[in-house]
């Protein structure tokens, strides 16, 4: 009696000791956490690697008297030609500016040929590397440089572009979880039919986010982890969209134990042991892909893998230990009114994945060649993605830097609006200056500040920026001048797609290895690996294809982020490997009771196809999330993810993944022990379950 009393005392004070330490976590992470946004970076040069030369650039100028330089473009137009009166508002209001901040030079007005539009390039060292500064002179420019009776006054330019840009980044964080929270409750509520349940999931997931922002701050501390926009948004996108999937499989789990175990304590531990596995092996697929974003070269993207990593962990380690606990406190009421009672039998009902399972069942080869086919013409569709994106075409809405850009475009086709930023070594700046005059497509030279054995150059194209014209005099100065490094606005845009096909060539085998090694360790076998991958290698391509003909068509994007393909392949192969992991091996537990192998493979599908494609669900939506986000960017990311995990839900786990393992029979599991006949016979116990919710 008092060893029972002694063991009931301890089921009662475990989930409490577990809230007790997540009270003590989140109360140390508290300080940390808020501090996230102010160490992001989202300037094009602070995305780029060391070596690049637009970083380069950067760096030097940062070393020239007022360290690096902040370059706007002044634009006043008129649409029936500027007036006398025009001219001498601009000429004022520049004057205004050049007495109030330290300009590098006199702003001089440049004329459009039709007389309709005055540039006054105007560039300052005033705010450094500082970004708060920087953002305040642009503003100040902007209050200072107005139009009035039809005259337009824009200012665009690199450093407009910049802290627009920043403007709409640190926008993000509140409008992106608020949505993605609102997201997640509603599906919740449709899964659950209870009006408490739902709660629960949602705030271990917000608490979840809270931890993974303090951790990230810390990685960014302690290594010098790089932080964006980008990644901090993604970050809180998975927290919600793995952490819902885990708690949906738990859940369901535990409403089935509750039906077979009396008291709530021991539910939750047999739900734990049998769900468990799984959700780390999972947990652990999408890990180890997002840390291979490690060996990229590019900043942003080797931030985004340790970041992803952290908010899965955050997640698993809150779903695993947060979310039990409160379960099992709040008891058998949470599931209100759809209470499962002790001893009860849930109702039995044909579900929509048996009547799949049975049509992929019947023609496995049939169906698996008709998918096939419908994937390969989907993804033909990505040569219709347009070229890549140009930083002013990145937003949503048009601010007034991108403004200024196209009217300047309209105005001066025949010349450059921002310059391309040379720096070369003093000693050579003569020979330099004399080479740079001479090359294609430089409209103007000048030379600008010297220190340190370094010499400014700025130079103006005679073509539109990020044009293929002036891509052309870039690449030529960088060839023609072995010593010196090419920078500014287009150089880095230029770079930035340069960089990513590198890293492409490297993590793209590097995350297929690295899932592949984990599968064949959990199945056991080398065809089921194969299979899975290909699967979502198939993915990846069809809604790629699937982009490229929405994209520019439907939503009006004028190009493609360099970064989507890299990105979305990394997320769109671990998160569906994911779910492959649950239904092979739910197949492999079948397959180990004795089940023949197209009765394993229908078996698996029709006990984890609700589950999964609730999982499913939660997170396209919670990626969705990312398309009503003001960045061009973000929305191709979100909407690639989500499209590719539905078509994983629906199409390819449903219909493909299940025809190819029961047309392939035990070869599926070769040269495992599964693929002998005599192997399976008698060879485990009652396989673990996956339920439906």
């Amino acid at each position: 009696m008092r060893a029972e009393q002694t063991t009931a005392r301890r089921r009662r004070a475990v989930p409490w000791v577990f809230l007790g330490l997540w009270i003590a976590v989140i109360a140390l992470a508290g300080p940390f956490a808020s501090k996230l946004a102010d160490t992001q970076q989202d300037r094009v040069v602070d995305y780029l690697p060391a070596s690049a030369d637009s970083t380069q650039v950067a760096e030097l100028e940062g070393q020239l008297p007022g360290g690096e330089a902040t370059e706007m473009v002044l634009v006043y137009h008129r649409d029936g030609g500027l007036r006398a009166a025009d001219r001498e508002t601009a000429a004022a209001q520049v004057a205004d500016i050049d007495r109030a901040h330290k300009l590098t030079s006199t702003p001089r007005a440049v004329p459009s040929k039709d007389g309709t539009t005055l540039m006054y390039p105007v560039a300052s060292t005033e705010p450094g590397q500082d970004e708060k500064a920087r953002d305040a002179l642009v503003e100040d420019v902007r209050e200072v440089a107005r139009g009035e009776g039809g005259l337009s006054v824009e200012v665009g330019g690199d450093g407009a572009l910049n802290t627009d840009a920043a403007k709409v980044y640190n926008s993000l964080g509140g409008p992106l979880l608020y949505t993605t929270a609102g997201v997640v409750a509603l599906l919740l509520i449709l899964i659950y039919r209870s009006p408490f349940l739902w709660l629960v999931p949602l705030a271990v997931a917000g608490i979840a986010d809270y931890l993974a922002m303090a951790v990230a701050y810390g990685l960014h501390e302690g290594f010098g982890t790089s932080v964006t926009g980008q990644s901090s948004g993604v970050m809180t996108i998975l927290v919600f969209g793995a952490g819902t999937d885990y708690a949906l499989l738990l859940v369901a789990r535990y409403r089935e134990e509750l039906r077979r175990i009396e008291r709530p304590y021991d539910a939750m531990v047999a739900a734990l042991r049998g769900c468990g596995p799984a959700v780390l092996a999972s947990s652990g697929t999408v890990a180890a892909g997002l840390l291979c974003l490690l060996a990229a070269d590019l900043n942003s993207s080797r931030g985004m893998g340790p970041l992803g990593t952290v908010g899965v962990l955050c997640a698993l380690a809150a779903m695993l230990t947060l979310l039990p606990a409160v379960l099992v406190l709040l008891g058998r009421r949470v599931f209100w009114p759809l209470v499962p009672a002790f001893g009860s039998v849930p109702k039995q009902r044909r579900s929509l994945f048996s009547m799949m399972g049975s049509s992929a069942g019947r023609r496995p080869l049939t169906v698996l060649a008709g998918g096939a086919l419908l994937l390969g013409a989907l993804a033909l569709g990505a040569l219709n993605l347009p070229g890549a994106l140009k930083q002013e075409d990145s937003f949503t809405k048009t601010p007034d830097s991108v403004s200024a850009m196209g009217t300047l475009a309209k105005a001066y086709p025949e010349r450059g609006s921002q310059p391309i930023t040379v720096m070369t070594p003093s000693d050579d700046a003569g020979a330099a200056l004399a080479s740079i005059r001479d090359t294609k497509g430089v409209d103007s030279v000048a030379k600008g500040r010297t220190a340190k054995g370094w010499t400014e150059i700025s130079v103006i194209a005679s073509s539109a920026p990020q044009s293929a014209g002036e891509t052309a005099t870039i690449k030529e100065l960088r060839s023609d001048l072995d010593s010196s490094y090419v920078g500014g606005a287009s150089a880095q845009q230029l770079d930035l797609e340069d960089t990513n096909s590198r890293d492409r060539m490297i993590i793209v085998p590097l995350v297929l290895a690295a899932v592949f090694l984990i599968l064949v360790a959990l199945l056991r076998s080398l065809v089921a690996p194969l299979l899975l991958l290909a699967a979502v290698v198939a993915v990846w391509g069809a809604s790629l294809g699937i982009a490229g003909l929405v994209f520019e068509p439907l939503f009006g994007f004028e190009g493609t982020d360099p970064g989507l393909g890299l990105l979305s392949f990394v997320f769109l192969v671990a998160l569906g490997v994911d779910y492959g992991i649950f239904l092979m091996h739910r197949m492999r537990e079948e397959s180990l009771a004795g089940a023949e192998p197209g009765a394993a493979a229908l078996t698996a599908l029709r006990t984890t196809g609700g589950v999964i494609a609730s999982a499913g669900l939660v997170l396209a939506a919670t990626f969705a999330v990312l398309t009503n986000m003001p960045l061009v960017q973000l929305v191709e990311l979100g909407f690639v993810i989500a499209v590719g995990v539905l078509l994983d839900t629906f199409l390819v786990r449903t219909y493909l993944v299940t025809s190819a393992s029961v047309a392939l029979g035990r070869r599926v599991w070769w040269p495992g022990a599964l693929s002998r006949p005599a192997a399976a016979v008698g060879a485990a116990a009652e396989p673990a379950r996956v339920p439906v919710p």
